[in-house]
């Protein structure tokens, strides 16, 4: 099993990452939410990784940070939910938004992303509510000490903005167009939000 990967991150064209480890390249898939959180193309990165073994292919997902990938393969145990489903889940919700729709209950907000109806979306409430309701105590405690750190301002701050209704693309542009270094959260949130006003 493949757990974790570091090298140079060599190319990057969603769904799709590059990643020389050693000088082999390994190729790699990851939801949106990943993209926005990987550095530049040319600079080290680091990724908990998840192999799928098919008759036909060997496929590796990869994650920033311990949390997503744990809940990338809560989703996998959830009936009728594959690694695409998984993926499609992760790139419209971040993992801290998805486990608050299922806390809440919020088929609604679930059956917005492609490829989840209403049967999948309430198989995964009913499935996961359990055990995502541990984890929801706080994304740093489930994310582990990895290289992403406890609390990162950027990711905060997309999160936040995603949870006051803000698509996760949108969130995320607006995030990108704040000069970010040295701000908290909230200074980051309150930029971006005028950036957004016009």
């Amino acid at each position: 099993m493949i757990g974790r990967l570091h090298g140079v991150l060599l190319r990057k064209e969603p769904p799709a990452l590059l990643v020389d480890v050693g000088g082999v390249g390994y190729e790699l898939e990851a939801p949106m939410t990943v993209f926005y959180e990987l550095p530049a193309v040319g600079e080290k990165v680091t990724l908990y990784t998840h192999l799928v073994v098919r008759e036909d292919a060997h496929l590796i997902y990869g994650f920033v940070r311990e949390g997503q990938r744990r809940l990338f393969r809560e989703l996998l145990k959830v009936n009728g939910v594959g690694p695409r489903v998984a993926l499609a889940v992760l790139s419209g919700l971040s993992d801290e938004e998805f486990s608050r729709c299922v806390a809440d209950e919020d088929i609604a907000r679930l059956t917005r992303v492609p490829g989840i109806g209403r049967k999948t979306a309430e198989r995964l409430v009913i499935e996961l509510r359990d055990k995502l309701s541990m984890e929801v105590t706080g994304p740093a405690a489930a994310s582990g000490a990895g290289p992403a750190g406890p609390a990162d301002p950027v990711s905060e701050a997309v999160s936040a903005l995603v949870s006051l209704g803000y698509k996760p693309n949108e969130a995320s542009r607006a995030v990108r167009g704040v000069s970010s270094k040295g701000l908290s959260a909230e200074e980051i949130i309150r930029q971006a939000l005028k950036g957004m006003a016009g």
